[in-house]
């Protein structure tokens, strides 16, 4: 069962694969609105240029490859996908039979595990926003009826953007996106259908084309088809109050590099259409996530209006980003960041950032609550508690160091195993062990069940998914293997840089 959030307390980002970070923290349905830009198989390397504030950047920076291939990878994912079985494995073997193993269907392999999960945490009344191009956008629909329901299916709707076109050889400019609307739900559905403003009287009569009836001095209306062949007036007044209803036609402009909203990131998206999308569906205080947050848009136009959110992106560059982005436009914003790093080089990252995020991620490996104290914490970082033996809880004491180590610390959490009386304890550090720490953890022998009594991991076992050694199945420790219900998938994440928003 995946870890419930506290969303009453404070926001969060994650830095990690969305496909580990979902099922590992994100309950069932506790989501109200999912937006996602993930990558579009655009076959490019995107680039940073230039800071939040506008400063460039002090070298060209790739942010991510959205390039994919079929790999062994893709493979291996593909098959799991397709032993689950379910509407989701029917429409990926669909997919095969006419793409074949191909850099297509490796990006919809990707795709189709994390939008089974997003299924999971959304809400019965909340709504998926999928942003894609037109290259992608008639396989993800398909993908999307699977794993929703074709039912699900509210709009495709059309982002359309100004540009400098050109006549070109074999088709016609492309100037749109596409965002794929479902929404589970047909009564309890969250949706609020809203009005744009005319400009004038004269912009509503110039579109309407109809004739301007009334006396001098008197209300001035149209009369308008009111269907069955009936027409009705249409005053101007109540006309111009209605204003114009939204469609599934959005003219909104680009980002571009003289607009103030830019923040550098190459695939950042206008605040202006993701208020437009939060507005529709969510309500204040709704819960919004983005699972491909990129430079971090959705969680602006979620903190101006109200809602909170949780962004999960798997590039450091984006979370650096974000978070200068959140400082800037909201000093006093408090949040929180917690980290799913998937290989060393990642840890070295989070380990040289925060010490306490690296004892927060180590806690949330072992499945273990963390108690960190910036400041005196006797030696105890977190404890396990896993059942009872004669009566009586089984416990060990974690200690986690991110910095140099040495056989004293572990002297002293022996020490500390007999002053809490504890039953065993585990240090976990960022770097190797010397010969004298493992030396004084063997010398403290074992438990009454046959367990070491000190046990000494580093970060590289973690990562490797190895665990500390306890009387009981191992596999409860880590929660994010665990699984349930038809077409939640049990897949292994594949590492890849995927950041789009």
């Amino acid at each position: 069962m995946a870890r419930q959030l506290r969303f009453d307390l404070e926001p969060c980002l994650f830095l990690g694969d969305n496909l580990a970070v979902l099922p590992a923290y994100i309950a069932d349905e506790s989501v109200d609105l999912v937006y996602l830009d993930p990558p579009f198989n655009s076959k490019q390397t995107y680039n940073i240029f230039k800071r939040v504030d506008g400063s460039p950047a002090a070298a060209q920076i790739k942010a991510f490859d959205d390039t994919w291939r079929w790999t062994l990878e893709s493979e291996i994912l593909f098959r799991q996908i397709i032993e689950h079985g379910g509407q989701t494995s029917k429409v990926l073997q669909a997919f095969r039979d006419m793409l074949g193993p191909s850099d297509m269907l490796a990006y919809l392999t990707m795709m189709a595990p994390r939008l089974v999960e997003l299924r999971r945490v959304l809400k019965p009344s909340g709504s998926i926003f999928l942003h894609c191009d037109p290259k992608a956008s008639h396989y993800l629909k398909l993908l999307l009826d699977a794993v929703f329901g074709p039912t699900s299916f509210r709009n495709e709707i059309i982002w359309h953007y100004s540009g400098w076109n050109k006549r070109l050889p074999q088709h016609f400019e492309r100037r749109h996106d596409v965002i794929l609307f479902y929404a589970p739900a047909k009564k309890a559905q969250t949706f609020n259908s809203f009005s744009l403003p005319w400009d004038s009287e004269e912009e509503y009569i110039k579109v309407r084309k109809q004739k301007v009836l009334g006396a001098q001095g008197t209300r001035r209306y149209v009369m308008s088809d009111a269907g069955g062949g009936k027409r009705v007036k249409r005053f101007l007044d109540e006309a111009m109050a209605y204003g114009k209803p939204v469609d599934d036609v959005w003219a909104i402009d680009k980002i571009n590099n003289s607009s103030k909203e830019a923040v550098g990131y190459p695939t950042q998206k206008p605040l202006a259409l993701l208020e437009r999308i939060i507005l529709a569906a969510s309500k204040e205080g709704d819960v919004v996530l983005d699972p491909f947050c990129g430079c971090g848009t959705a969680i602006e136009a979620a903190q101006r209006l109200g809602r909170r959110w949780i962004g999960i992106d798997v590039t450091k560059i984006a979370l650096d980003v974000i978070e200068e982005r959140l400082g800037k436009n909201f000093p006093s914003l408090t949040y929180s960041v917690r980290f799913m790093p998937t290989t060393m080089e990642e840890v070295d990252v989070l380990a040289e950032r925060d010490k306490y995020a690296f004892q927060q991620w180590v806690c949330d490996q072992l499945g273990i609550d963390a108690d960190i104290r910036k400041g005196a914490d006797k030696g105890i970082d977190g404890e396990i508690v896993r059942y009872v033996l004669a009566g009586k809880p089984w416990r060990a004491v974690v200690s986690v160091k991110g910095g140099g180590v040495n056989v004293t610390q572990v002297r002293d959490l022996r020490g500390t195993v007999e002053r809490e009386k504890a039953d065993a304890g585990i240090f976990v550090t960022y770097k190797q062990p010397t010969k004298p720490m493992r030396d004084e953890a063997v010398a403290a022998g074992l438990t009454d069940e046959g367990v070491p009594k000190l046990q000494i991991l580093t970060a590289q076992d973690l990562i490797e998914g190895h665990l500390p050694a306890v009387p009981v199945p191992a596999e409860t420790l880590r929660r994010a293997e665990v699984v349930a219900e038809p077409e939640r998938l049990s897949v292994v994440p594949t590492h890849r840089r995927l950041s789009s928003a």
